[in-house]
């Protein structure tokens, strides 16, 4: 369902977010080793939010050329 790969999308992008805020707790409280580690996994959650965004557009595109839409 496209809607679905939406909804995962979503959950991605907001998993990212909260890692990216709370890299930037550390770094101002100046604790850069674990800042870095938050860093590195809000990296990586972005990769994944934006692969699952582009997995979602591609359901969608492919929903809306099915005969009958």
């Amino acid at each position: 369902m496209p809607n679905d790969s939406h909804q995962r999308a979503a959950e991605f992008h907001e998993l990212a977010a909260h890692a990216h805020r709370a890299a930037a707790v550390h770094h101002g409280k100046e604790d850069h080793l674990t800042g870095h580690e938050l860093s590195k996994q809000a990296m990586e959650l972005s990769l994944r939010a934006h692969q699952a965004s582009q997995y979602a557009h591609q359901k969608s595109q492919e929903a809306a050329q099915k005969p009958g839409k």
